[in-house]
């Protein structure tokens, strides 16, 4: 057999045969088909196809944090980092699919819709998993009963089962937690020399938050003073929702001093779970707007309430919503406590 015999053809390469011959409309039987059928298996053939690339993405970086030490400007950070960002402009071409989506009329759909029954985007495994491989747990979602069956209009037991085993694995969230509490810069041998501006007799490991605290405050307006009482359970005490209060410090110590070099790639990883976050609420939306434009009022085909459950998802299915909230205690980088030379070297690449 010769080379050429072997030779590998792009059909068979991508297996078109089976891509392109998996699309089967229900209607397809009726005289006049309907034909915006082909459409809408098409739209959401091309979500599963990028929901799997994702999840591919997504199991690379919970690999990468994984590890018991990171160093926050290593390849693995880096790599880390471009890998989310890939899955942000994925996010991105997903909105977009909703306006080629939307070119069906609500009297289009209507021709298919019954034939779809109990079938529903709700039955996205692959959404699931992604949700809950980023953080997302089942005791925050909306109207949770909804995801805990296998009755009709429910997962089958596989997928199930993938998802709940899914939410009991470490996820993006918990690592991206651990990573913040390993963070290096609090140690107390590192602020011996650090000047405070009001807290001069002050020898403690926390005078710079001391400092901070105080800059916060002045920074408040006569509206905003219950804010300081709120900095103090973040930071301090309770630290906010799923992080804890070094966590929190971690991440606001890095909001503040995102300019200096060491911390430009962890900024960058705060920054891209953000818009993550902002992305999926995004495509939630787009999802609202279509489905009231579709069905109006009415159930979903897999027995939701339609668009009433997805604006409680919309409202309530919030994964970083903490490292958003940071904004809340931020002031003004002319205000910035002068850090000491320890910590400057610490933070240097040069450090060791």
């Amino acid at each position: 057999m010769t080379n050429e015999e072997n030779a590998l053809y792009y059909a068979d390469y991508l297996e078109l045969e089976k891509i392109l011959n998996s699309q089967h409309p229900k209607t397809a039987h009726l005289p006049n088909g309907a034909g915006d059928e082909m459409l809408f298996i098409v739209i959401h053939q091309a979500y599963e196809l990028w929901f799997k690339q994702i999840i591919y993405e997504l199991d690379l970086v919970n690999g990468i944090f994984t590890q018991d030490d990171i160093n926050d400007n290593s390849g693995d950070m880096s790599n880390a980092v471009h890998k989310l960002k890939r899955v942000v402009k994925i996010l991105e071409l997903l909105n977009k699919q909703v306006d080629i989506l939307e070119t069906m009329t609500p009297m289009d759909f209507l021709e298919f819709r019954n034939y779809l029954v109990p079938s529903s985007g709700f039955q996205s495994a692959q959404f699931r998993l992604i949700e809950a491989k980023l953080g997302l747990k089942m005791e925050q979602r909306y109207k949770a009963d909804y995801y805990k069956h296998t009755r009709k209009g429910g997962f089958i037991q596989s997928d199930f089962d993938a998802v709940n085993q899914a939410e009991a694995t470490s996820t993006l969230k918990d690592l991206v937690i651990k990573w913040a509490e390993r963070t290096p810069f609090f140690d107390a041998e590192l602020w011996k020399e650090y000047q405070s501006q009001y807290h001069p007799n002050d020898d403690s490991a926390d005078k710079f938050w001391l400092d901070y605290k105080r800059i916060y405050q002045d920074s408040l307006s006569a509206n905003e003073k219950g804010r300081l009482e709120d900095f103090e359970n973040v930071f301090f005490k309770e630290g906010r929702g799923e992080f804890s209060a070094p966590a929190m410090r971690a991440v606001l110590f890095i909001m503040l001093y995102r300019n200096l070099p060491i911390f430009q790639l962890p900024f960058e990883l705060l920054s891209v779970l953000i818009a993550i976050d902002e992305l999926l609420s995004n495509w939630r939306y787009k999802h609202i707007l279509m489905v009231r434009r579709m069905i109006g009022m009415r159930v979903g085909t897999g027995g939701t309430s339609g668009a009433g459950y997805l604006e409680g998802a919309l409202s309530q299915h919030y994964i970083f919503k903490e490292l958003t909230e940071i904004a809340t205690f931020l002031v003004e980088r002319s205000r910035l406590p002068e850090l000491p030379n320890a910590v400057k070297d610490k933070m240097s690449f040069n450090s060791r």
